[in-house]
């Protein structure tokens, strides 16, 4: 089906079927000898459901092929917090995965999620009350942003006790007025050091060789995390996460290994967004149901919409262009609409630009724009796929009509596009 190496990235705000899809290809039923699912971007709040051979796992940092006993390497873009993982590999054993740590290779220039960050995205995120951005409290945000101005905790400062915790202090004394006040609390530092030793002991820390190495031996499957529509310079601020989420970084790391990637984009045939944040087609009528997504503490309701092709039109500009589409949930019963434009004070449009990337500006003058506008919707075929193919001009490979592997189908055009 695909000759090359699959960059799998999902055009919305997240919750598209990115886990589902890269379970589906690297299992023996799309036989594409994965080598290795490599993570690039996000950190522990990433939530992909996957439902296979009868079970059932939501994969946080773990890449979505480890129920096929595929590898994952966490790249230096990935923000790796060790308690999570140590309980996420937990989880996969009980559900029959053998030994899951052994499956992590870390690059160890990967930024270090801890307690304190943790504490610290919390605490403020309380203290924003009802002006919440929809973070999902895990410490992202502020890992990132410390690391823009201090020597932060690596992955493989876990090696070097000495240096983890000169880099642990600093950190705590910098969070410690606004940590202090509030209910959360975190582990001491002596405590925290030697929680990382036993996770440095047991999992493969790497170099950046590592990506070369697993693509000599098969294929790359990269897993993004969120959705486009999020992404730290393209999504609608201030409700975005603190992580570049358009393949920009996998191509980058592609590149290094002098080579080039299929970029599949994956969207449902409705749209979903958790928490805050412009959701133009969201239709309170909407009730299909959600087994897996709930209401957060932090990152507030979980709202459904009708498709929106101006928005998944502005997710694959702003991605750089995709090569083709992985479609989701075609079993979501009813009819269903698409927007063909939006009522807005400045008359009816139609399209979105990207702008020039980092250009903060321009995105909240977006985030104000679609806050306010109106749907102009559409109902949509009975037969989806090449209805939408042909309205976003791209081909349709995948599509799924229920949630495990047996459900996912590559279309006829799949093999001619690869």
């Amino acid at each position: 089906m695909f000759r090359s190496h699959i960059v799998v990235v999902d055009l919305g705000f997240g919750d598209a079927g990115k886990g589902a899809t890269v379970d589906w290809l690297c299992s023996a039923d799309a036989g594409l000898d994965v080598s290795a699912v490599v993570r690039f971007n996000g950190g522990a709040q990433a939530a992909h459901n996957v439902i296979a051979d009868g079970r059932h796992h939501t994969f946080a940092q773990f890449g979505s092929g480890t129920f096929s006993g595929v590898p994952t390497l966490l790249s230096r873009h990935v923000l790796v917090e060790p308690i999570a993982l140590a309980g996420e590999a937990r989880q996969l054993a009980v559900l029959g995965v053998p030994d899951p740590l052994a499956l992590l290779h870390i690059d160890g220039r990967a930024l270090l999620t801890t307690p304190i960050h943790i504490a610290a995205n919390r605490a403020r995120e309380d203290a924003r009350g009802s002006s919440r951005h929809g973070s999902c409290g895990r410490g992202i945000g502020e890992t990132a942003w410390y690391a823009l101005e201090h020597d932060a905790p690596t992955v493989a400062d876990c090696l070097r006790p000495k240096v983890l915790r000169d880099k642990l202090q600093a950190l705590a004394a910098h969070y410690g007025a606004l940590i202090a006040p509030s209910e959360h609390r975190y582990e001491p530092i002596d405590v925290l050091i030697d929680m990382y030793q036993e996770f440095a002991a047991a999992v493969r820390i790497v170099g950046g060789e590592q990506l070369a190495r697993f693509a000599r031996r098969g294929r790359l499957v990269f897993e993004g995390a969120q959705g486009v529509l999020l992404d730290e310079w393209r999504g609608f601020h201030p409700h975005t996460t603190w992580s570049t989420v358009e393949p920009r970084n996998a191509r980058a790391m592609l590149a290094e290994i002098g080579t080039a990637g299929y970029v599949l984009g994956v969207t449902r045939t409705y749209m979903t967004r958790h928490g805050a944040g412009p959701l133009p087609t969201e239709d309170p009528d909407l009730t299909y149901p959600e087994p897996h997504n709930t209401t957060g503490r932090y990152q507030g309701d979980f709202r459904l919409g009708h498709l929106d092709p101006i928005l998944l039109r502005y997710a694959i500009a702003a991605a750089g262009g995709i090569d083709g589409l992985a479609l989701t949930h075609l079993d979501t019963p009813g009819t269903h609409y698409a927007a063909t434009g939006y009522a807005t004070d400045e008359g009816v449009i139609d399209h979105l630009s990207p702008g020039t990337w980092q250009d903060l500006d321009h995105q909240q003058r977006l985030t104000d724009l679609l806050t306010t506008a109106r749907p102009i919707l559409t109902e949509m075929p009975d037969d989806v796929p090449p209805w939408l193919a042909q309205t976003l001009d791209t081909p349709v490979v995948l599509t799924s009509n229920g949630p495990t592997r047996t459900h996912r189908t590559p279309t006829s055009t799949a093999a001619a596009v690869a």
